[in-house]
């Protein structure tokens, strides 16, 4: 990895040298009831509408690469003319029509595509959807502080050392400069920079330090996959699931949720059909439903739990560490109130 550090004022020219391609940043988009600034990504044409000093989004970055709702391929009835009919023509489109620039991610959202990419790209079936937006993506990620609903440093998710192009953290008038693909190098290149000397070092050092301090919320992972094991039977998810409206806001929020059903649709007339992927939640009460009738989870505190053991029990065992990465969104938008330090919490309170 190579560092620079560049006068904050060059950031201009580092956005108009990417507004080549379509840029992607925070953006704000209103304010909440109480007077609080409301961001969400979305196509920035203009630098002064990009807010790098966002607290969070409410939506990640997903659905630039992986769609709430989107098409797999479409097929269309072709007649030949002959009389004797004609044949289905299929057409596959990934939806990549020009390089795409996520500017200003935070390192929970950067981790979150890095565990995607396990699933997604790095599985027996690699999804092609997904990877074809991926490999035309240039991520320049932003740091943050910490809110009081984060616990992404209980998740080690904190800070990114992979998954983007480029990381800038604020220091006063400079930026400090983190690189990691050609690109990126090249771009550095052509804006006034130069390599950081040891006083700057220890300013960035300084800045890490005291954001170490600005972490409230904190989930005890340790032993987890092991507790959560023996606490399958808990009654505490009784009780969180009493609570819970089973809405699937949380996954629509999350930045890794990824469970989807496809639908096949045929036109009235037999001249079009199309299968479509649609974005789902375990919560959902269909979730589990089979051909039959018959659901496998039709209690909302068996899928609530479902989905804690899918998060921070099933991916730990696959990949070795939590599909979590703490952005705290699922609790910030639950209409029940419910958050994950919490939950986790309860149920190690039930072992003891």
């Amino acid at each position: 990895m190579l560092f620079k550090v560049f006068p904050a004022a060059e950031l201009i020219r580092l956005f108009e040298l990417l507004a080549a391609d379509r840029i992607v940043g925070p953006v704000k988009k209103g304010e909440d009831r109480y007077g609080r600034s409301l961001y969400d990504f979305d196509v920035v044409h203009d630098f002064s509408d990009l807010h790098l000093d966002y607290e969070q989004t409410i939506h990640s970055a997903k659905n630039y690469f992986l769609p709430y709702r989107e098409d797999l391929c479409t097929f269309t009835f072709q007649d030949d003319g002959s009389g004797d009919g004609g044949d289905w023509h299929k057409e596959v489109d990934y939806g990549v029509y020009a390089p795409l620039v996520l500017f200003g991610l935070h390192p929970c959202d950067i981790n979150a595509l890095n565990k995607l990419d396990k699933v997604l790209l790095g599985g027996r079936y690699p999804n092609p959807f997904y990877g074809e937006k991926r490999a035309n993506m240039f991520i320049v990620g932003h740091s943050c502080s910490p809110q009081p609903f984060c616990f992404c440093k209980s998740m080690g998710t904190d800070s990114a050392i992979r998954g983007f192009d480029l990381f800038l953290t604020r220091m006063d008038d400079l930026y400090f400069a983190e690189i990691l693909s050609p690109r990126a190098f090249h771009l550095l290149e052509q804006i006034d920079c130069h390599d950081p000397d040891s006083s700057e070092h220890r300013h960035y050092m300084d800045i890490m330090e005291a954001r170490e301090s600005l972490f409230i919320a904190h989930v005890d992972t340790s032993d987890l996959t092991k507790i959560l094991d023996l606490e399958f039977q808990a009654s505490v998810w009784e009780e969180w699931g009493q609570k819970c409206l089973s809405c699937g806001t949380c996954a629509q929020v999350c930045p890794t949720c990824y469970c989807y059903g496809v639908e096949e649709r045929v036109d009235m007339d037999f001249t079009r059909a199309y299968k479509e992927k649609q974005l789902y939640s375990c919560n959902l009460l269909d979730f589990a439903s089979v051909a039959g009738g018959h659901n496998f989870r039709p209690e909302s505190h068996t899928r609530l739990k479902y989905r804690y053991y899918h998060k921070h029990r099933g991916f730990v065992e696959a990949f070795e560490e939590s599909l979590c990465v703490g952005c705290g969104r699922c609790g910030q938008s639950c209409l029940a109130r419910i958050t994950v330090p919490e939950v986790i919490a309860s149920v190690r309170a039930s072992k003891e």
